[in-house]
């Protein structure tokens, strides 16, 4: 099988070699430009081709794939709300994904978000840099006995339910769907109750219809005063303008974010001055107590290696007709 591998990245490239000798029926070749209409028909001669969540997989790209004689579609990551799952359908194109890859990666880097808030450590950082140490606006609040707020219990959710466990703090959930892994010292609450009585909300859950801006001015004013508030899933679940609505409300202590719903590649590269002014994401970062990440959260080693193992064998299992629960239906 011939991968034609879009939105190449070092890291992406040493990984996916080192793991392609337990794959020896399996060839990649690697481009730097992303997957879109115009880089699809890049693929001709291709059996399937690698993308990722900010690639462009949309009812065009998929045309052309087919087109192209491309049948599959290899997402290395779990989001696939960029994907236009009915044209893929309409073209007999298969979408598979890696749905799990290192939880615990993404809820470390959740949770030391929320630590970098509180603490100030940003504030504090740049302070001692400046050789200036004196305490003056790093207070923080301890999390031991507070309680923790998470969105969301699946994989992700349910390591970031035990690292606050740990922590000594009430845990307490909002899910459609409950994780019996968690039962014993996690609390199922409705969202409006968890918002309420959070000093930590964590964001853990998919980006859908139904969860598209769920935090906007309305469950924003629902929050305690002086909450911190983490988002590590998908940046189109926050609504930025009443985030930034909520900040200058002094909502939060502490906002932290490793996605953003500007979210691309290259979120700053290459844009004019103009456009940066107008960027909510820039307006973000002009708060003083608000951290972003660069999309981060899943960046281990250990993670990247869940990611090729489980992107190569969705490749070997559609390639010898075997059923897989991670296609994308």
């Amino acid at each position: 099988m011939k991968i034609l591998f879009y939105d190449t990245k070092s890291y992406d490239k040493l990984s996916f070699q080192k793991g392609l000798p337990d794959f020896p029926q399996i060839e990649i070749d690697y481009l730097e430009p992303d997957l879109g209409p115009r880089t699809a028909a890049l693929a001709k001669g291709f059996d399937a081709v690698c993308a990722f969540v900010s690639s462009n997989v949309g009812s065009e790209t998929l045309r052309i794939l087919h087109e192209e004689g491309v049948g599959l579609v290899l997402l290395r990551c779990a989001g696939f709300n960029n994907v236009d799952l009915e044209a893929a359908r309409q073209h007999g194109i298969t979408v598979m994904r890696v749905p799990g890859y290192s939880p615990e990666a993404v809820a470390e880097h959740a949770i030391a978000l929320a630590l970098a808030c509180n603490r100030r450590l940003y504030k504090s950082y740049n302070k001692v840099r400046e050789n200036d140490f004196s305490l003056s606006g790093l207070i923080g609040s301890n999390f031991y006995q507070k309680t923790a707020g998470i969105i969301g219990t699946g994989k992700i959710g349910a390591a970031m339910c035990r690292i606050c466990n740990g922590f000594g703090m009430k845990v307490i959930a909002y899910d459609v769907y409950r994780n019996e892994s968690l039962n014993g010292f996690v609390k199922y609450v409705s969202l409006d109750e968890l918002l309420e009585q959070s000093d930590l909300i964590s964001l853990h859950c998919p980006l859908m219809d139904n969860t598209y801006h769920m935090i906007n001015i309305d469950t924003i004013k629902k929050m305690k005063d002086g909450v911190i508030f983490v988002n590590t899933s998908r940046g189109a679940l926050v609504k930025t303008d009443d985030l930034i609505e909520g900040i200058r409300l002094h909502k939060f202590a502490g906002v932290g974010l490793d996605v953003y719903e500007e979210e691309t590649p290259n979120v700053f590269e290459d844009r004019s001055d103009e456009i940066l002014e107008h960027s909510v994401t820039a307006r973000l970062l002009s708060f003083p107590n608000v951290m972003i990440t660069s999309h981060q959260g899943f960046f281990t080693k250990e993670a990247l290696a869940a990611i090729t193992e489980t992107t190569l064998r969705n490749a070997l299992d559609f390639q010898q007709g075997k059923s897989s629960l991670n296609e994308v239906k």
